[in-house]
């Protein structure tokens, strides 16, 4: 077969967390060092919290601003469309007094920070790629 399967370089699934809500989980023992989303090409925009006030949304639109932005530099950055929510949108904060087993660059790639073993909930801080 000379085609690639829809299931191939896919690391993760999102399954029930025993953290918070809905979680990301290994399909499969991931190396250290491995980019967990590479194929997740979904482009970013930066909205600026003023267009939300401006745009009179509804308690259930502004979640998606709250639970999923990534604030930077008075910005808020989200995907062009929350209907493209991909898996690495869901990560959680590790459980208190845990370390986080990914970690995030510059350019918001997301690798293991350690091995990962088949079913094990991912965890990021999210001070490391947003300000809070």
């Amino acid at each position: 077969m000379d085609r690639r399967l829809p299931h191939e370089g896919v690391h993760v699934r999102l399954g029930l967390s025993g953290i918070h809500g809905i979680g990301v989980f290994a399909i499969a023992p991931i190396p250290e060092g491995t980019n967990l989303f590479a194929n997740d090409r979904i482009d970013l925009v930066w909205v600026d919290p003023a267009e939300l006030d401006e745009a009179g949304l509804g308690a259930a639109q502004r979640s998606f601003y709250l639970d999923f932005g990534i604030r930077r530099g008075g910005k808020i950055g989200c995907p062009v469309n929350f209907n493209n929510l991909t898996p690495g949108w869901y990560l959680n904060e590790p459980a208190a007094g845990a370390s986080p087993n990914v970690r995030s660059d510059a350019a918001m790639n997301f690798f293991a920070a350690r091995d990962i073993a088949e079913g094990e909930e991912l965890t990021v801080r999210y001070a490391d790629f947003s300000e809070g």
